[in-house]
């Protein structure tokens, strides 16, 4: 028996984002499966239900990929469905599954048994950022999180903004909300006046910011991006 397919199901970014965030395809593939491997199983079943599922969700299989539960399962057991020959979803808590997200475990466990993978078209906040800095977006990296010590992170941010003179390369990364403020104010400090920064906040929701202009003029005003989803670019 042939084995099923993983779909790779992109959820929305921001609450309200939905009528922005799901095609009518990814509509069409939720309907056609009853099983799911997912990050977060409340939110899940809140994706689900705003994409239009028909069937009652009491007739889902929802596997639990959280936090609090993984290491601590057999894999086996996310794919026995699979193995079998059903078609199954990956849910991430936001955004694409697999990008700076553990779901990309799953995937890899999907191609080591030579189980088809299926990405389908959704929002990703790191490309949503890319498209609206102004910055290069043929070449770019991104870097996840930066460091949590202010040394280490003082000399990451140096770094990455001489890859970005030297290679003319984009360098996109993450930090944990409640940290924006501090990782703001350590770049504005640290970077060449020059350089430009380009801050995408709350991406898809109804209070969305994109602020990208060089460091001497961040340098002129007051942000505040504290616990607001972001994405950093520095050029």
């Amino acid at each position: 028996m042939p084995y099923g397919t993983l779909y790779l199901l992109p959820v929305p970014l921001a609450d309200g984002a939905a009528p922005a965030s799901y095609t009518p395809y990814l509509m069409q593939v939720i309907n056609t499966l009853d099983e799911y491997i997912v990050e977060n199983e409340k939110s899940a079943r809140k994706f689900l239900k705003q994409a239009g599922l028909q069937r009652p969700q009491s007739e889902l299989i929802l596997h639990d990929y959280g936090k609090h539960t993984r290491g601590r399962e057999d894999l086996m057991s996310f794919f026995s469905g699979l193995l079998a020959g059903k078609d199954v979803g990956l849910m991430s808590e936001a955004g694409c599954p697999g990008v700076a997200d553990p779901g990309a475990d799953i995937v890899a466990e999907a191609h080591r048994r030579g189980i088809k993978v299926a990405p389908l078209v959704g929002p990703s906040a790191i490309l949503l950022a890319l498209m609206a800095s102004g910055f290069n977006g043929q070449s770019f990296a991104f870097h996840g999180y930066l460091p949590i010590d202010k040394g280490a992170r003082a000399k990451k941010i140096k770094m990455l903004e001489q890859v970005a003179q030297r290679e003319k390369q984009t360098q996109v990364f993450i930090e944990t909300p409640f940290r924006n403020n501090q990782l703001l104010a350590e770049i504005v400090r640290t970077g060449n006046p020059q350089t430009r920064l380009c801050v995408a906040c709350n991406l898809t929701a109804a209070d969305e910011q994109v602020i990208s202009m060089p460091l001497r003029q961040w340098r002129a005003g007051q942000h505040d991006f504290h616990k607001k989803p972001a994405v950093f670019l520095i050029f």
